[in-house]
């Protein structure tokens, strides 16, 4: 089972994230902040990552430039998430994998969410 990890501070949106990729067979964690991140990620070992622009502590962009910086996890998929007009943008500057803008068509989500779980077992 693959295993994702999401950072939003909104429920309602964690909520539907985790009834849908249960669902598909994922093993979902949660967090509503940036606390701790790295002990975090290292209790969670997520294969894949989303995180959202507005996330209480850091923020978005420097906790995925903390996870990129770190020679343990800089190899976990980190798709950036937000409902900013420049979401490619502040994907780029935090130095994401992917993105998706907020609303997200869960399509997208799963079709992303599959291309990078494709790639991990190849």
């Amino acid at each position: 089972m693959k295993r994702i990890l999401i950072f939003d501070d909104d429920a309602d949106i964690l909520d539907i994230l985790i009834y849908l990729l249960e669902e598909n067979g994922w093993v979902v964690h949660t967090r509503r902040d940036c606390s701790d991140l790295l002990a975090t990620v290292e209790r969670c070992e997520p294969d894949i990552i989303l995180m959202d622009n507005w996330i209480p502590e850091e923020g978005g962009i420097v906790a995925t430039q903390l996870l990129k910086s770190n020679e343990r996890y800089k190899d976990i998929p980190v798709i950036y998430f937000s409902a900013n007009n420049n979401i490619k943008a502040l994907a780029e500057e935090a130095g994401a994998d992917s993105w998706l803008a907020k609303p997200f068509d869960l399509n997208d989500l799963e079709a992303m969410l599959n291309t990078y779980k494709q790639k991990a077992s190849d």
